[in-house]
């Protein structure tokens, strides 16, 4: 699988702004021969409070953007928006989308970042959601998911790739850039991680997008420029280093 990662400048509140950048660099990473393109957390509004604006229902015009896309193109996409609930808040969701137009794949963001009030504005999933795409298992988590290396332990068995779309400020860039290749190592596994630039919401985002092999090898990332990243994924190279170096089958299930 060749993967995209867009690193993007996200314009606040303007998704029809931020779908038109978003569709012009899909372009380029079909013609590039990619096969799933990557988008940020809530990569057409933006990482915002104002769930009056953010929210939108399963057919609204961020999903429906995706599929659209997947769909004239023959590719995989994946990103976030705020998708609207039952309940009295919405979630922060990551969405996948196969090259046919039809979901692959939804998760609600399960860890919230009390620090930016995420959580008195949005409700948390419960459980991380695995894929398949083009022969390689997946999941895609959300930012602040990043820091909870449990979570990822939870697929690691399952999955070849996991994916962080995220809005990672500039003031906690290296922490970013520390744990994407943490989690790659600890579950050998590739990690994808796709960041936003610019500003928005009073922060400032320097992106560091990066694709890292289950070495904890960086194959491609980016600094802070809106750009595309690629990196082809084989699950052969999972299974191959974990045979090589067996390091998860010393785990002690009753610590996870």
């Amino acid at each position: 699988m060749r993967l995209a990662v867009l690193q993007m400048n996200i314009k606040w509140h303007d998704r029809s702004a931020n779908h038109e950048t978003a569709a012009g660099f899909a372009k380029q990473a079909k013609a590039a021969g990619a096969d799933l393109l990557v988008l940020p957390e809530m990569f057409s509004t933006g990482f915002s409070m104002d769930t009056r604006i953010t929210s939108e229902p399963l057919d609204g015009p961020t999903p429906e953007f995706m599929r659209r896309l997947a769909r004239e193109l023959d590719m995989g996409v994946a990103g976030g928006f705020a998708l609207e609930e039952s309940g009295d808040k919405p979630c922060n969701v990551s969405l996948v989308v196969d090259r046919h137009g039809h979901d692959a794949a939804l998760y609600r963001k399960i860890h919230q970042i009390a620090l930016l009030e995420e959580d008195a504005h949005y409700q948390p999933g419960k459980m991380p959601v695995c894929f398949q795409m083009g022969g390689v298992w997946a999941a895609c988590f959300i930012c602040y998911d990043l820091r909870f290396p449990e979570l990822f332990r939870k697929v690691v068995d399952q999955c070849d790739l996991i994916m962080v779309i995220a809005s990672w400020p500039l003031a906690r860039q290296a922490h970013w850039d520390i744990l994407l290749r943490a989690r790659a190592v600890e579950n050998q596994l590739f990690i994808a991680g796709a960041n936003r630039i610019g500003r928005g919401g009073g922060l400032d985002f320097s992106g560091g997008s990066a694709i890292i092999d289950p070495l904890g090898v960086r194959l491609a990332g980016a600094r802070d420029a809106q750009t595309l990243v690629m990196a082809d994924i084989d699950p052969e190279t999972v299974s191959r280093v974990r045979a090589e170096t067996p390091f998860l089958n010393d785990r002690k299930p009753w610590l996870a």
